[in-house]
């Protein structure tokens, strides 16, 4: 298996040069190639909110693989230079259990987000700050959603704060039943839903750079 760091070629969905930190991409999650990076990351302590805590490898694998056959719900790694940084999904919401606790909206798109660990000499709040204005980008701007929706978990009030930060209004606490088929399992989840419209998202200056991507010039 190999890391990202050796697969320059794959082919990124959207891209942001951002200042101070330097270019963004997003990338398809390969299950086989990033797993050294997904399993590390997923199952770590400061991963508890992600609900993999105690996955074997081969558990890990699995799911990737199976989210990876799914026309609904899809796996992505946002690469600064070289390194992986942050593991982000996309769902339909009608595709998810999340559709059993709030009314949907024609567009809405969900999103999950685990921010990897911020290099050495990084400060934190900035490094997750852009990257979560790249990921909101791709999903408003490319995809071209009117609305996103995210469903933490009700005791992460760090994620909390930081989607208040960049916009996010917050809906109803909600309690996301378990799901339990064989090719997945869901605990129960006592979420804080909350919401990005497009015309509210993050107001960053952008031009469009030589490669067609995002240029951020004001990003924190």
């Amino acid at each position: 298996m190999t890391s990202y760091a050796r697969d320059r070629d794959r082919p990124a969905v959207h891209q942001e040069t951002v200042a101070g930190l330097g270019t963004v991409r997003i990338v398809p999650v390969d299950p086989d190639a990033d797993l050294d990076v997904l399993h590390s990351w997923v199952t770590a302590e400061r991963a508890r909110f992600w609900g993999m805590a105690g996955f074997s490898r081969q558990q890990v694998l699995e799911t990737y693989r199976h989210l990876g056959s799914l026309d609904t719900h899809h796996a992505f790694l946002a690469v600064v230079g070289d390194e992986p940084a942050a593991l982000f999904q996309t769902y339909e919401p009608t595709a998810d259990r999340v559709s059993e606790c709030y009314e949907v909206q024609p567009g809405d798109i969900g999103v999950h987000l685990l921010i990897g660990p911020a290099p050495e000499g990084v400060g934190r709040a900035g490094y997750s700050t852009a990257l979560l204005t790249a990921f909101t980008t791709y999903v408003l701007r490319v995809l071209d959603r009117p609305r996103v929706v995210v469903e933490p978990d009700i005791r992460n009030e760090r994620a909390i704060a930081r989607l208040l930060r960049q916009g996010f209004v917050l809906g109803p606490p909600v309690v996301l039943p378990e799901i339990d088929l064989p090719e997945v399992y869901l605990p129960e989840k006592k979420a804080q839903l909350a919401f990005l419209d497009r015309d509210k998202g993050p107001g960053l200056d952008r031009d469009r750079d030589e490669n067609g991507g995002a240029s951020v010039r004001r990003p924190l």
